[in-house]
């Protein structure tokens, strides 16, 4: 399985699918000798925050994450983040509205509160900047009859492109177009995420956890993010829009002031709940950060399974090609467990008999006076 683009004829050694932070973080490590090409729908951002379109996320870099960036000598800057720091998280089960309301509890957590579009820009432009091919969207990948390696067709300036590659990667999170394509059988489930952006000048600031199950098995959030508050959740996709709805109905019935939002932002959100639906690629395909099952099947925290992995594939992919992705699926086996723990542990908070005998009884959590 050779990827020397110059011996074999393909245009690249590597074609990777999505510059998020895994394939950013791949773009970054992987060996400078190996001709790569990142293909980023994404034009860059730069607009003001209350006009920017990410991916629908809360945007809080958590513990883990930062471990990850600070094993990779980065450092944030200062123009990523946003106001409040806040350093305690707000847990809330708003079902059964007709019923006794749970108290609702804080408990203690070390998040930073950052603009989700502005750390992922930042993450590209660490990237050689001959290795992104911004504004292209890919419509069709292949594996080529002739040999071991792919073909990707995209559409830039409105015309259709194709480059062949030796081996690709599949870096596209949740919706990953590589893993349907080259994993039809290895299935995950998939949740509708959705949020919207609030005027909240009046608001005091907080980051709020919400349960209700007879909307999702799931969460929602709350979160201020400097003159806003951003609320959002997690749905199955049967009758997403209309349990989010149902969702900020009863926030406002807890005093959550939710009228004319600024923008909505959605997307698909992968959940495993078992190890056999974590998928890292074979045969020439690798799969990275969300677009393998590498996310928390709790909190749907991805961002460091994503350095992480987009790192490892990095390490993988500058050493010989022979063995790759049988070397690639030895040096995740770490994630792979850990991901298991949390399967584990999930249930546990998400069986709200178990979750309102934690609510009332308060262990671990923080008095606060507001």
């Amino acid at each position: 399985m050779g990827i020397d683009a110059e011996k074999t004829g393909f245009d690249y050694d590597v074609a990777v699918i999505g510059c998020g932070p895994a394939g950013a973080t791949f773009a970054r490590l992987v060996s400078p000798h190996r001709r790569v090409i990142v293909f980023e729908k994404q034009n860059g951002g730069g607009k003001p925050a209350d006009l920017e379109f990410g991916k629908c996320c809360g945007g809080l870099l958590a513990p883990d994450a930062q471990k990850q960036l600070a094993l990779q000598g980065l450092t944030l800057p200062r123009d990523i983040l946003v106001d409040p720091q806040i350093f305690a998280v707000r847990t809330m089960d708003i079902a059964g509205s007709g019923q006794a309301k749970l108290p609702e509890r804080y408990y203690q957590r070390s998040y930073i509160n950052l603009s989700r579009l502005r750390f992922d820009n930042w993450l590209r432009s660490l990237c050689p900047t001959e290795r992104i091919l911004k504004c292209a969207y890919v419509k069709s990948v292949s594996r080529l009859s002739e040999s071991r390696g792919f073909a990707v067709e995209y559409v830039k300036n409105n015309q259709r492109n194709t480059v062949t590659a030796g081996l690709l990667v599949g870096a596209d999170g949740g919706q990953s177009l590589v893993r349907r394509l080259f994993f039809p059988n290895n299935g995950i489930d998939r949740y509708a995420a959705v949020q919207e952006w609030y005027g909240a000048s009046d608001l005091s600031p907080f980051y709020g956890a919400v349960f209700d199950a007879e909307l999702t098995d799931c969460y929602g959030w709350l979160i201020s993010k400097d003159r806003y508050l951003v609320a959002g959740g997690a749905f199955p996709l049967d009758g997403a829009a209309q349990r989010f709805s149902a969702f900020k109905e009863k926030l406002k019935g807890r005093g959550i002031p939710l009228e004319n939002p600024v923008k909505r932002e959605g997307c698909l959100v992968c959940r495993p709940k078992s190890i056999s639906s974590v998928c890292d690629g074979k045969d020439g395909v690798f799969l990275i950060g969300e677009a393998a099952g590498f996310i928390s099947p709790s909190s749907l925290e991805g961002i460091s399974w994503a350095l992480e992995s987009g790192a490892l594939l990095a390490g993988v992919l500058s050493g010989e090609p022979q063995g790759a992705n049988r070397r690639y699926h030895s040096a995740v086996r770490g994630i792979r467990l850990r991901l298991a723990g949390k399967m584990l542990k999930s249930p546990f908070l998400y069986t709200p008999f178990i979750r309102h005998i934690i609510l009332k009884s308060g262990v671990a959590s923080l008095s606060i006076d507001l």
